[in-house]
């Protein structure tokens, strides 16, 4: 029987781009600038994993991408990533009461602050794990475990939802009714839900 739900965030709830800050922030760059550098990305995975915090972020950042501007623009565009998906958030307002739903994301506090103001799917949700905070990123299996001691819930009875195989590779490991979610197909998503005895989710 399914008794609880984790959900992912980026792609899930809310599908990203990091695109959109790079078009936002590219005329003020002193090099033209394509998309993230992979020293950008590693930088990135840093700052998510909670080795470095906010300020070494944008220091390396902006200096990696020759940044010319105003922290507070940079700021602005780099969490500004994001839409909802609207169908996911009507699928959490229907589940929402009936079981108890959790966060687990691998994620930054610039990117976290904003989403959690911005999107009113967030209230849904009664408590959270995020990379930055503890330390350890998915697809590893410490943050999962952190989850499941935070949470209180039983793998065996809890629903995982993640965009990344390798993330719901990890779950399932550890006993997880984990399914990968493509917000293109969510009505096969609904589908499988549906046959793990999660009724009243029909569209």
């Amino acid at each position: 029987m399914i008794r609880s739900f984790i959900f992912d965030i980026g792609n899930v709830l809310v599908p990203f781009d990091f695109n959109r800050a790079i078009q936002r922030i590219s005329s003020q760059c002193t090099t033209r600038i394509e998309g993230l550098t992979p020293r950008a990305k590693e930088i990135t995975q840093s700052y998510e994993s909670g080795e470095i915090g906010r300020a070494e972020f944008l220091r390396q950042t902006i200096a990696e991408l020759e940044y010319q501007g105003d922290e507070a623009d940079f700021i602005a565009a780099w969490e500004d990533i994001f839409v909802e998906n609207l169908a996911m958030t009507r699928l959490v307002a229907k589940l929402h009461g009936r079981y108890p739903l959790y966060l687990l994301s691998n994620t930054s506090d610039i990117h976290a602050d904003y989403f959690e103001a911005t999107y009113p799917v967030f209230q849904y949700f009664s408590s959270r794990v995020y990379s930055y905070l503890a330390g350890c990123m998915k697809p590893g299996r410490s943050i999962f475990e952190i989850a499941v001691r935070k949470f209180g819930v039983e793998p065996g009875e809890t629903v995982y939802i993640d965009d990344l195989e390798a993330n719901v590779a990890t779950a399932r490991e550890l006993g997880f009714h984990a399914l990968h979610y493509d917000h293109n197909r969510h009505a096969r998503f609904l589908e499988q839900l549906h046959a793990l005895g999660v009724d009243g989710i029909a569209e």
